[in-house]
């Protein structure tokens, strides 16, 4: 059957439904709006589906294999084997878990579904496109709109994605073998984060950076025992490089690729001394497969956004206000879409915010207290100011620092790399921020998130208990340092 095209209207037309858009969607529909929410093809988008939630899945099954076999030193010996089918099935009963629990929730809270392909036609219409032969189209009527489209990965000339041995981290998410060896272009998060876990795999694995360092952005103490972990995993580098193409081998076994020198490569865009390659010492590296891992890019390009007269800066991006507005009032920008840093739990935030100001209600967003995680292993977390950064500010800053080698629940872990870092404001000891490597980073930093939220100190931190023996002891006794009275290590 054919669908005609029909006219429909609404309070809020949202466009994408992953973490940003369905968060604005569910919270729009609690604030009594009317709201419709399109997605082109599944509920959560690409964190839920291909990105966050199927990595970290992934990480963590690694995890328990590779920590397995190598435990003898608490007297464990095994050698697990590896069924990367499974492994595959299993993350995918998890994503299926959460996907299926976004689309009750937006239904429960009166969200209306729509599955197409949505493009502005002016100001306050769009046209929704539903996939399948015969499907048709509507138009939609709307006061309100909420960008939520989200970004894709960048593919470099010579590296097509549907080409079958060259993978975007979607693509390598969806393996069910494990290769024997793999090139990974970029050594940021999800190049770093998928090294890792095809090296704990059995994969032999090279990175090829165009930088001098891995993690662009990260300060170099926080970079070193990710660095130290990866070469302990049979990692190997290749820095001040691009890749330029690839080919099959001559004998079928897999692929070459190559890769030519970059003639100054500055360390995380160039605060380090350059680094000079020789002209013509260009790379052949042979492989399996090749993983592209060098970023990712707004889906700005196929809203037609210039009919609704929004407008994007030079990278697609959609430029927005404190209150996810965009220069056009009634249209808001959340997510990926409207800028980085690519965060979920940021795309989240905005997502609050827009449906608040929809709604009438005061709201704005603040990234002060914003956290920044990498899974890599050991993991990394950032929240708020850097010493460096709160120096630029203005701050006469302190610093404390607890070491996990210290931490006697890190040690009953087996892992102990890594630190706590907190930078407070000297005169009156307000958290400005922290950075944390080591075992829950992840999970250490929310606390250090809510003290700058809520404009506590480091006596606030220090004088509240911390159940012995945890992780989080270490939080308490880095704000102890920063203060001289740390108890279980030296105080500087």
């Amino acid at each position: 059957m054919v669908v005609g095209d029909v006219t429909t209207g609404t309070d809020v037309l949202i466009i994408g439904a992953g973490p940003a858009g369905y968060v604005a969607a569910i919270r729009a529909g609690q604030l009594d709006l009317d709201v419709t929410l399109v997605e082109k093809e599944a509920y959560g988008g690409t964190c839920l589906n291909h990105g966050c939630i199927p990595s970290k899945a992934l990480i963590t099954a690694t995890d328990v294999a590779h920590d397995a076999r190598n435990a003898e030193a608490m007297g464990i010996h095994a050698d697990p084997a590896i069924d990367l089918a499974g492994m595959v099935d299993w993350k995918d009963g998890v994503v299926d878990q959460l996907t299926s629990g976004v689309e009750k929730l937006c239904k429960a809270n009166q969200v209306n579904l729509l599955e197409g392909t949505a493009t502005f036609t002016d100001e306050h219409t769009a046209r929704v496109s539903h996939s399948g032969e015969g499907q048709g189209s509507e138009t939609l009527e709307f006061e309100h709109a909420v960008v939520a489209t989200g970004s894709r990965p960048i593919e470099i000339p010579n590296f097509e994605f549907g080409d079958e041995p060259v993978l975007n981290s979607r693509q390598a998410l969806a393996l069910d073998s494990v290769p024997d060896s793999l090139v990974v272009v970029g050594a940021g998060y999800i190049g770093m984060e998928l090294a890792s876990v095809f090296a704990k795999l059995g994969t032999d694995v090279t990175v090829i950076e165009m930088l001098d360092s891995i993690l662009p952005g990260y300060d170099d103490d926080l970079k070193r025992p990710v660095k130290k972990r990866a070469n302990d995993l049979g990692i190997e580098f290749e820095f001040g490089y691009t890749a330029s193409e690839w080919h099959e081998r001559a004998d079928g076994e897999g692929i070459t690729v190559a890769a030519d020198p970059v003639e100054e490569t500055a360390a995380d865009g160039g605060s380090a001394e350059a680094v000079e390659s020789e002209p013509g010492d260009s790379l052949e590296l042979d492989a399996e497969k090749v993983l592209v891992a060098v970023g990712r890019e707004p889906v700005s390009d196929t809203l037609e956004l210039e009919a609704a007269g929004v407008e994007t800066n030079d990278r697609g991006f959609i430029e927005t206000d404190s209150r996810a507005r965009t220069n056009v009032d009634h249209v808001f920008a959340v997510g990926d879409v409207a800028g980085e840093p690519m965060l979920a739990h940021k795309g989240s935030a905005e997502g609050q915010v827009a449906a608040a100001v929809i709604a009438g209600e005061p709201a704005a967003i603040d990234y002060q207290a914003m956290p920044a995680v990498v899974f890599t292993d050991p993991e990394i977390a950032t929240v708020g100011m850097t010493e460096s950064e709160a120096a630029e500010n203005g701050f006469e800053t302190v610093v404390g620092q607890f070491p996990f080698r210290a931490s006697g629940r890190a040690l009953t872990t087996g892992e102990s790399d890594g630190f706590v870092k907190v930078v407070a404001e000297e005169s009156d000891g307000y958290v400005l921020g922290a950075s944390i490597v080591g075992p829950e980073a992840s999970e250490l930093i929310a606390e250090l998130g809510l003290a700058i939220e809520l404009g506590a100190t480091l006596e606030d931190v220090a004088s509240t208990v911390h159940a012995h023996p945890t992780l989080s002891e270490s939080v308490m006794e880095a704000a102890e340092n920063a203060l001289g009275h740390a108890i279980h290590t030296l105080n500087r």
